[in-house]
């Protein structure tokens, strides 16, 4: 029995060889160009916070830390805390989130599995046009038809549930409440439509099966529906809740800026947003710019942590639904 001995592969041609080393080089150049737009989102947001630091040194060199949780802001007398801003800016989102969410994620169930399809379309061409406002149109309509419209409902609800310390007070019409209410008419197109989207994405065929063992539209929309789309639903709403943390112009217009803490919804209060916005062109001492810095630094460090809670939330939620 002869030997089969495998001949060396044969070399190829010339021009095929340079073509080859020609797409590698041309792979790594690409490769190279996409990592240095990623690394410039990592370089500038380092260059924003470093330059939030360098400007603010004089406001943490005099108060340090207890800045934070300090609530005398009083410029004349060159004493700074920023304890009443943080704490409108939480309380006020959190409301718009409290308003915005169960209507949101209403609204998307409806115009995506029970609305007609020329209804759904026009319905969310609507929504979509409602975040495409400007903060400041939203701010003036606050002033002239919800500023007068809460200030009408207030001692109804002071009448009613004035035995919460959240329901007490003067009715201003201006106020946390009144922030909330805008803020939340602003970020509801955000979860809307999202989710809208996310819950047209569920296969088909996931919804016809679980039809066809028995379940109704709500068992549907309970057990199949809303457990594939909750990834994507939280960051929905965690995108809202960025936005509503960093808005400036409509709240400053309906929260009445007054720096100091109260658990009444209906008193006036102030955001970290608000303050840089009225505060910052007319700060007259370099310790009053700083502090000013040291806020928004604040602001930049809160929209971090929110942004990193909410990608381990959801990647919770997906490995709880892998677990499944």
């Amino acid at each position: 029995m002869k030997k089969i001995i495998s001949s060396p592969a044969a070399p190829l041609p010339v021009p095929l060889r340079m073509r080859r080393l020609r797409e590698r080089a041309g792979d790594r150049l690409f490769r190279l160009f996409v990592m240095g737009f990623g690394g410039s989102v990592i370089v500038l947001a380092g260059a924003i916070f470093w330059q939030l630091i360098k400007t603010s040194h004089l406001a943490w060199q005099k108060f340090g830390l207890p800045f934070i949780w300090t609530s005398v802001w009083d410029p004349v007398n060159d004493v700074y805390g920023a304890l009443p801003f943080i704490y409108g800016t939480v309380v006020s989102s959190a409301i718009a989130l409290a308003i915005a969410v169960p209507l949101g994620l209403g609204s998307a169930l409806f115009l995506a599995e029970m609305a007609p399809k020329r209804l759904s379309s026009a319905l969310t061409f609507l929504i979509e046009l409602l975040a495409a406002i400007p903060s400041v149109i939203l701010g003036l309509m606050g002033i002239f038809i919800l500023v007068p419209a809460v200030k009408a409902a207030e001692p109804f609800l002071i009448k009613t549930l004035g035995f919460l310390p959240f329901f007490r007070g003067t009715p201003y019409g201006v106020g946390m409440l009144t922030a909330g209410l805008i803020l939340s008419i602003m970020i509801l197109p955000y979860i809307t439509t999202i989710s809208r989207d996310v819950i047209l994405s569920v296969p088909r065929s996931l919804k016809e099966g679980a039809l066809a063992l028995g379940a109704t539209h709500w068992e549907t929309v309970r057990l199949v529906i809303l457990p594939f789309s909750r990834s994507a639903i939280f960051g929905a709403i965690f995108l809202a809740l960025g936005r509503a943390l960093g808005e400036t112009m409509a709240v400053t217009m309906v929260i009445g800026n007054t720096p100091k803490i109260s658990l009444s919804l209906l008193d006036p209060a102030y955001t970290m947003s608000a303050v840089l916005a009225n505060e910052f062109a007319e700060a007259t001492s370099d310790l009053h710019v700083h502090s000013l810095i040291s806020i928004a630094l604040i602001l930049f460090c809160m929209t971090i942590v929110v942004n990193g809670l909410a990608r381990l939330l959801i990647y919770q939620v997906n490995l709880k639904g892998a677990k499944q």
